[in-house]
């Protein structure tokens, strides 16, 4: 991207005169006698900006000509600078730089070969070609760039005092900018005014990040005056903020007033550049960043440029392709020598010089030394790198061209993002994926909750979604989950009754140009993000209804007298999952228009009569009685504490829940009409939800919305939200409008988010909090074991962990609840803190992330959730196929292991074969004794293959260890990221590589974004083996971009991970055909291809070098330049070009049935030393047989030199091609045009060349030859003979290939040419062998494990226990137990927290030599551990745990 002229003058222009006018404003004296001081304090590593209203006249014009302007300029080429730039960037080549070296050469009388013009000929085309590929791609940026930058807003003049409509390019940093709704923001703006009475801008960031949820911006804190008009000439502000970067989610900065006093904003005021306003009627703000330096021109970096493996081994076999010339050259320039030196004298045809001196022997062949390299210089492909770049062109066409990638619900096919690695896809080793959104479908259903210590197991949700048939056969979801193994439940997307939202706007929209239309129409009739049915429509478990509407019942109640019980745990419970979000309310007929006032039911005055007399009769004897009947409806529901799941009988019909819950509104609350406040708060609020309106949510993630939905799916309904109040709909209809204090998003780091409200009717402080059980279940309040209640309280939280495992090993996602109370004090003190940390300008971020740590402490546990992340359809089975294809898949993702492990033997990546190892540690010396200790094991029994090759009796390594289906048992690996971290900071890297390469499948939990970068690097590093990141979201940005192919999936999560990658797919199951096909395909068409041009060249140029044996080596040739030169431009540069593009040895079908098929191309059996130097060989062989067949032909004949060199040129000309015959596998129309078409031009133009070119290369005349030739017999003859005996070896070795079937690819091929009932048949039969070897495990050959073993053994299926043991000493007390909390692991003390846990289902017992004491098979006080006896956990012991430590 170039740089506009505004650019230049910010970088190399001159400062304005810093001696400003004397003469100060007459109409603010004071305000310009402090600018003129800040011109010494502001330092220059800031952004200063300085309004353009007139006040600040002088300094604006002074720091704005420092800045950029708004024109953007996307081109690389200006008319002027577009012949010399291009030409520099194609000189960058080295190719291009050697054939510039030949020309110049070629220019000298000593070394000249050709004449001059045609000596550039080749390189000028060359040139010409790809500079008019590059002029007609800076045509089209030129067209985009002058529709954008003539786009039309409005700015602020101050010498007219109004908005005036201005063109973009127009618009400068410091000018105030007003937008309406539906436009998209010319440049970056500080929002200063919205028409929003809370201060609000809502945008929509799918032009940056291609997210369709909508965002909030607010105004900067003070501005807002909804009572008042903004006047930007009554802003004296001056903004100080960080210098422009390209990080979207970073900004911050202050205004300074003219009193000195500073106000902080940060990115949640910043309306970005590229975004559109949406539901806000208009906003305005001041300009801080505009053209190229604002944020979406910094993160526009356009497509990525890679270097494939393949290019890379080209370079090398380039490299030896000189070093043969260099050696031919040297032969010449010695034959030369030896043959000038024969003479007795100088020879006859040497012409001295003016001196009348001859030139000697040595120095004529150092001039045959040049003279030879330009007669050889086709020897060095410079049409190779042309023809490389429009073989990937069509590559990449027919990728994106592909149906099978289209996804029709996002109207989205294949996009290619890096043009240059599309082999890259066929020699893929690991592939690292991560597990949110990518390997499941990123759609969150809420399935199960606990509260209170009470699960509730939504039997009748899971009957809704085995009527949605997303259920499998089995019937283990109705009746309830368990723990066996099972498939997973795949959503069904052919179900499109329900009609799409569209999405409606208000406001005259302001287009301009076409901007940015196209998308954001698109997008306009598109469902609202995270609002299928199947998210949605909840239904709710009837019992849990029942208990939550008779406490909104006594609600009242308990914020009266201040009883807390624990039917209020429910209450609070839905009213954290409705109001702890960002969700924006609006509704389905307007869903871009978010809800800003609660809905129109409001409560009679006759109901708030009732209350008021309700409350003044109730006396402390009434209040009594009402806590006793809390307090046995709490005994009532204490039942539920433990799961019965009903019998799979049970219908769903019995009772209408939801119905009964909507008719019953006449009672309880409502009559009482508790919440007149909510009322009267959303006075001043626009107009709300209407009688009758359907509510629509937009989330920003999914879990959000699964939330909202199950909150209103019980009635306690989100009715509008707004930065200072959010209103809720309790089940009977009363509306509750809670005062929003602060919010405090969720981040990566504390794994929680918290909204601080005061309640409408008790005006407490209260802090609800939801986020992962790691993080949450560290905070919770820690009770003395005297008070009963505390004791209640621990217990509950004992009872919620024990559900957050059953939930987290039945793959659902786990959130926890929970709440905390403040005091009007210590909130004050908080508070005063936060706004402190808001206003500070240096360490910003970290005083916020203290005051929310400060304040999310002593939590009370409300309950947790389990949430549904379905698997993708087609996941397993490209998982299987992909393993087959002998791919390592690792999964790196941040979710609980117990929930990551379920997913991955539902995937299909952990096997129920497979000996899985989890490690989880968290000290150094313990995690390497485990890895030692795991390593020794591993390779006992582990049949480990090293591909090991030779070059010059020098082993190399070619390949990683993989280990083999079938030559023993197969291993797992579970790992977490505690553990990660030790591995990177304890130097363990290469011990975890070494066991981790033995492994099948490796599954990384709890990792971070920079922890799955790091492992990509690791492996991609040490191993040298080719590496594939696929992932959806943000937090896989970095992993994507450390592989060497990063694939995006556009999905849930927005495109910032489709931004960053080479491919974006839409599902994973694209990946399956991606690179078993496609990938195989395009690996296998360029590395044919350029093999085949290096033997082209090879063959061409050694029939010149063979000719100089014979003419003393005088560096003539025997055949006219001209046709010399077009040999390889035009006459056979076409069909290698086709054959790279389109050619298909194997069809799609069987690549797809038979996936190892792929492991070719792993192995690089395409593009190897051995073929290359095979190719270079038969180039040879082939070049003697062309030349030397016609010269015994003609001996003794008394032909010229072009006679004799027409027949050598046709004939090669038939034999390279019929060598590209042979190799061709699909024979198409487009196959056989281009090579008849290549034959018939070349005789067109030599016979039409013959036939008018008398003395086009004087002193030789080849006028005539080529009709002379065709005239003669002879010439037939030997077009024919030569051929033939030429590529006579190829083909017998073809045949004879064929004829063994040597390898799998030649079997293959032979399938194809079946018919398809017939292929199908022996395909099943190949897998069928192929899974018959790998299930005959050879367990008898592995040498037996020395522990111990039990005559349980001998009973095993297999008749053979494999059996581990563990090097582990224990330290025994002085009563011979082990002391508690401590082991000892090879000589390393290690505390039991720390665990190896091995898990294996090949054997029915597996014992080790570890003792386990009896605390180890009891629970508290004891007893023994019920877990395994649970009806939640049944069935899903799949393996055995040999090690605790």
């Amino acid at each position: 991207m170039s740089l506009s002229v505004d650019w230049i003058r910010h970088r190399f222009g001159k400062l304005a005169s810093r001696e400003a006018s004397e003469t100060n404003s007459e109409t603010t004296p004071l305000l310009r006698s402090t600018a003129q001081k800040r011109n010494w304090i502001y330092p220059y590593n800031k952004h200063i900006v300085f309004p353009n209203n007139g006040l600040f006249i002088q300094d604006f014009k002074k720091f704005t000509s420092n800045y950029p302007g708004n024109k953007i300029r996307t081109t690389k080429y200006t008319l002027l600078s577009f012949l010399p730039k291009n030409l520099l960037e194609q000189f960058y080549r080295l190719a291009n730089l050697y054939f510039l070296f030949l020309v110049i050469l070629n220019w000298f009388p000593q070394m000249e070969v050709f004449h001059r013009e045609i000596t550039m000929l080749p390189l000028v085309i060359v040139l010409t070609v790809i500079a008019v590929k590059d002029g007609l791609e800076d045509c089209r940026r030129y067209s985009f760039d002058r529709k954008v930058n003539n786009a039309r807003t409005r700015a602020f003049d101050w010498k007219h005092k109004d908005y005036v409509e201005r063109c973009w390019k127009d618009v400068r940093v410091g000018d105030f900018v007003k937008v309406v709704c539906n436009e998209i923001i010319p440049a970056d703006i500080l929002l200063l005014h919205t028409s929003d009475v809370n201060g609000v801008c809502h945008i929509e960031t799918a032009n940056l990040d291609g997210e369709t949820n909508l965002k909030q911006r607010r105004v900067v804190r003070g501005f807002l005056s909804p009572d008042s008009p903004f006047v930007p000439e009554h802003f004296n502000s001056t903004i100080v903020c960080e210098k422009p970067n390209n990080d979207l989610n970073r900004f911050k900065g202050y205004m300074e007033n003219p009193d000195k006093k500073k106000i902080g904003f940060d990115r949640k005021s910043l309306l970005l550049r590229g975004c559109t306003v949406r539901n806000t009627e208009e906003a305005a703000g001041i300009v801080v960043y505009a053209g190229h330096e604002s944020k979406a021109m910094l993160n526009n970096s356009g497509p990525r440029y890679k270097r494939s493996k393949l290019e890379r081994r080209m370079n090398i076999d380039v490299f030896f392709c000189v070093g043969l010339l260099i050696i031919m050259c040297l032969i010449g320039a010695l034959g030369h020598v030896i043959w000038l030196g024969s003479f007795p004298d100088w020879p006859p045809f040497e012409v001295p010089d003016e001196n009348g001196k001859f030139t000697s022997p040595a120095l004529a062949g150092f001039y045959m030394f040049f003279t030879m390299i330009i007669l050889l210089q086709v020897l060095i492909p410079i049409s190779l790198y042309v023809s490389i770049e429009l073989v990937k062109v069509g590559q990449v066409f027919f990728l994106s061209s592909d149906i099978d990638f289209y996804d029709e619900e996002m109207d989205k096919l294949l996009q290619c993002r890096a043009l240059n690695i599309t082999e890259d896809l066929g020699q893929i080793q690991y592939i690292f994926s991560d597990k949110t959104g990518t390997l499941t479908e990123n759609k969150m259903v809420f399935r199960r909750c606990t509260i209170g210590g009470t699960e509730f197991s939504h039997q009748e949700n899971a009957l809704r979604l085995a009527a949605h048939g997303d259920v499998d056969s089995d019937e283990e979801e109705a009746v309830g989950p368990q723990r066996g193994h099972r498939s997973r439940l795949q959503f069904n997307s052919k179900n499109k009754s329900t009609r799409a939202f569209r999405r409606c706007h208000s406001a005259k929209a302001y287009y301009y140009g076409g901007y940015g239309r196209k998308k954001s129409e698109a997008r306009r009739d598109s469902e609202v993000a995270f609002s299928s049915p199947l998210e949605t429509d909840v239904t709710p478990d009837k019992k849990l209804m029942k208990i939550a509407r008779e406490a909104a019942n006594q609600m009242e109640m308990w914020c009266e007298v201040r009883y807390s019980s624990d039917s209020a745990s429910y209450v609070d419970f839905f009213l954290a999952l409705a109001i702890c979000n960002t969700v924006v309310v609006s509704t389905a007929t307007e869903p871009r228009h978010r809800v800003t006032g609660p809905s129109l039911l409001k409560p009679s005055i006759k109901s708030l009569e009732k209350l008021h007399s309700f409350l003044q009769k109730l006396k402390p004897g009434r209040i009594s009685q009402v806590l006793s009947s809390i307090q046995s409806n709490s005994d009532q529901t204490g039942g539920t504490n433990q799961i019965s799941p009903s019998p799979s009988g049970t219908s769903v019909g019995e009772e209408n829940v939801a119905g009964e819950c909507s008719s019953s509104v006449s009672g309880g609350f409502k009559d009482s009409g508790v919440s007149s406040k909510a009322s009267t708060d959303s006075g001043d609020y626009a107009e709300g939800v209407k009688v009758g309106d359907e509510i629509c949510y937009e989330a920003e993630s999914p879990d959000e919305a699964a939330l909202v939905h199950a909150a209103k799916a019980y009635n306690f309904t989100l009715m509008s939200r707004t930065p200072d109040h959010v209103t809720v709909r309790l089940p009977q209809g009363v509306l509750l409008t809670f005062e929003v204090l602060h919010t405090l998003s969720f981040d990566s780091t504390r794994k929680r988010m918290s909204v601080l409200v005061r309640h409408p009717i008790t005006r407490e402080i209260i802090v609800y909090t939801k986020g992962a059980d790691s993080a949450i279940m560290d905070l919770l309040e820690n009770p003395s074991q005297e008070n009963r209640k505390e004791n209640k309280i621990t217990k509950n939280a004992s009872k919620t962990l024990k559900h957050l495992n059953w939930y987290a090993k039945d793959g659902l996602r786990t959130l926890c609840i929970a709440k905390k109370v403040l005091s009007e004090k210590s909130y004050e003190q908080w508070s005063n803190i936060r706004l402190e940390a808001e206003a500070a300008i240096e360490n910003r971020d970290e005083l916020l992330m203290e005051t929310a740590l400060n304040l999310e402490t002593n939590l009370t546990l409300l309950g947790a959730t389990g949430i549904e992340d379905r698997l993708q359809e087609g996941v397993p089975d490209t998982i299987e196929a992909l393993r087959e294809a002998g791919i390592q898949i690792w999964v790196l993702t941040g979710d609980k292991q117990e929930t990551a492990v379920n997913i991955a033997y539902s995937c299909k990546l952990l096997d129920q074969r497979d000996t899985v190892f989890t490690i989880n540690t968290d000290s150094k010396e313990t995690c390497e004794s485990i890895l030692d200790y795991t390593i020794e094991e591993v390779k006992r029994y582990a049949a480990v293959k090293n591909t090991r090759t030779k070059l010059f009796k020098v082993p190399v390594d070619v390949g990683t260890v993989y280990p083999l289906e079938g030559a023993g048992p197969t291993f797992g690996l579970v790992i977490d990221g505690n553990t990660l971290s030790l591995v990177f900071e304890g130097n363990l890297k290469m011990k975890f590589l070494e066991l981790a390469k033995h492994c099948r499948s490796v599954l990384c939990c709890r990792s971070t974004p920079l922890q799955k970068s790091t492992v990509v690097k690791l492996v991609r590093d040490k191993l040298k083996v080719m590496t594939l990141s696929i992932g959806d979201g943000a937090n896989d940005v970095n992993m994507i971009q450390a592989a060497d192919v990063g694939i995006g999936i556009s999905g849930q999560e927005g495109m910032q991970a489709v931004m960053a990658s080479d491919f974006a797919i839409s599902h994973f199951k694209h990946l399956k055909k991606l690179l078993l096909v496609h990938g195989h395909w395009c690996y296998t068409r360029l590395s044919n291809m350029i093999i085949y041009f290096f033997y082209k060249n090879v063959a061409y140029v050694n029939l010149l070098f063979w000719y100089q044996f014979f003419c003393g080596f005088s560096g003539a040739s025997m055949i006219d330049y001209w046709l010399m030169i077009f040999f390889n431009l035009f006459f056979t540069s076409l069909p290698p070009i086709i054959f790279g593009i389109m050619d298909k040895d194997i069809s799609a079908e069987t690549l797809l049935g038979l996936p190892e098929l792929y492991k070719s191309g792993q192995n690089s059996e395409g593009y190897k030393w051995s073929t290359f130097w095979i190719a270079m060989l038969d180039a040879f062989y082939q070049s003697l047989i062309c030349f030397f067949v016609p010269y015994l032909t003609y001996q003794g004949s008394d032909i010229d030199i072009f006679s004799f060199g027409t027949p050598i040129n046709t004939l090669a000309l038939f034999t390279i091609l019929l060598h590209l015959a042979i190799e061709i596998k699909t024979w198409t129309v487009v196959h056989w045009v281009t090579m008849i078409g290549s034959v018939i031009f070349y005789f067109i133009v030599a016979i039409v060349f013959s036939a008018t070119c008398i003395s086009c290369n004087h002193p030789s005349n080849p006028y005539w030859i080529m009709e002379r030739e065709m005239a003669d017999p002879v010439f037939y003859l030997v077009c024919i003979i030569t051929p033939v005996l030429a590529l006579l070896p190829r083909y017998l070795i073809r045949v004879i290939q064929g004829t063994f079937v040597l390898c799998p690819l030649l079997k293959a091929r032979q399938l194809d040419k079946l018919d398809k009932e017939q292929r199908d048949e022996e395909i099943s039969e190949w897998r069928e062998r192929t899974r018959s070897r790998e299930a005959t495990v050879p367990l008898s050959n592995l040498s037996p494990p020395t522990s111990p073993t039990s005559p349980g053994n001998s009973g095993h299926p297999l008749g053979r226990t494999l059996t581990f043991e563990a090097p582990l000493n224990v330290d025994l007390g002085n009563d011979g137990t082990t002391p508690p909390g401590r082991s000892m692991l090879n000589g390393t003390e290690i505390e039991h927290s720390d665990t190896l846990h091995i898990q294996s289902a090949v054997t029915e017992n597996i014992y080790t030599s570890i003792p386990v004491s009896s605390a180890d098979r009891t629970g508290d006080g004891g007893k023994k551990a019920e877990d395994d006896s649970d009806a939640f956990c049944a069935g899903h012991q799949r393996s055995f745990s040999i090690m605790t430590i």
